[in-house]
């Protein structure tokens, strides 16, 4: 077990757990996680790019699918260079200062609402163009974009900054950090007051949200399912089936990531296992994300496609 209580340390230095590794595969696990981050962020940030700069592309789907890349960019920078910078220390020497710690939390935990809130503006995107397609360009239009990006990065923010401003407020009497890097349970986890307020928020915001997400896209789907069964278009249906699909995989990928966190943390004896589940939270989705909607999607592999033989003649 990590040790610091009997040590005289500056009270505004926290040890970090990091990656547990050994010296033999620290290299790998350097190499492969630098190679996630890499293709994290050329994937994601080329797919913003290609958007903004394609006029073509300024469709409210893809717009929105914006929001979706940041988030994932964001999600991946706040959590992998550390990772990388502290992999070849010993655990005893990994430092992070407290208010760094608090930042990373904060951001950890806004990057996981976010992809929550977004899905569900997306989803609400997918079921107006097709189960209202006459009134789709009245509805999306680019003021209601924003409107519904805005509401998903400030509804997170509200919330996340509720449950992180409740473990600041907590006096500190610990100061090693149980986990490969800060989250919201890392912080409150610090303290020896009483705890049972940041619980009741942290599992009351872990419910809202995950069932304000489930609910709102499974409704969502629902619906579009009945219009599809009713309609004999097989055009309306093969779009619905290609769109739909891509937005279903990426969420069961994401839902999946994120619940078996929070499974995992019911079962004190698989800590290890869930502490490489919320490394790998915060590297699977971002890295597939990009790839699911960039091979899945026609009109963006086509373009990834032409811009890709245009560098090559």
């Amino acid at each position: 077990m990590l040790q610091m209580e009997n040590q005289t340390f500056n009270p505004d230095l926290l040890q970090v757990e990091g990656l547990k590794v050994t010296p033999e595969t620290a290299i790998p696990a350097f190499i492969i996680l630098l190679l996630f981050y890499i293709f994290i962020m050329v994937s994601n940030v080329g797919l913003v790019v290609l958007i903004s700069t394609d006029p073509s592309l300024h469709q409210p789907m893809y717009l929105l699918l914006c929001n979706m890349s940041v988030n994932d960019a964001f999600g991946a920078s706040i959590i992998i260079p550390r990772l990388l910078s502290d992999i070849f220390l010993p655990i005893s020497a990994r430092f992070i200062r407290y208010s760094e710690c608090v930042v990373q939390a904060f951001s950890a935990h806004l990057h996981a609402s976010c992809v929550h809130t977004v899905m569900m503006i997306m989803a609400f995107d997918r079921y107006v163009a097709i189960c209202n397609p006459l009134r789709y360009a009245v509805i999306m239009t680019g003021r209601m974009v924003l409107k519904l990006s805005l509401s998903a990065w400030t509804v997170s923010l509200v919330l996340v900054l509720i449950l992180i401003g409740l473990s600041v407020r907590l006096s500190r009497c610990r100061f090693v950090v149980s986990h490969p890097f800060c989250d919201n349970a890392s912080l409150f986890k610090l303290s020896c007051e009483s705890v049972v307020i940041n619980n009741f928020y942290g599992l009351t915001f872990t419910v809202v949200l995950l069932s304000s997400s489930l609910g709102s896209i499974t409704l969502t789907y629902l619906k579009i399912a009945v219009v599809c069964l009713r309609s004999r278009s097989e055009v309306l249906n093969r779009r619905a089936l290609q769109t739909c699909a891509t937005h279903l995989a990426v969420y069961t990928l994401m839902f999946v990531s994120g619940f078996s966190i929070v499974i995992l943390h019911r079962f004190p004896q698989l800590s290890d296992h869930r502490k490489l589940a919320s490394i790998l939270f915060h590297v699977v989705p971002p890295a597939m994300n990009s790839i699911i909607y960039g091979l899945q999607i026609k009109v963006v592999r086509q373009k990834i496609l032409i811009m890709c033989l245009q560098k090559i003649n």
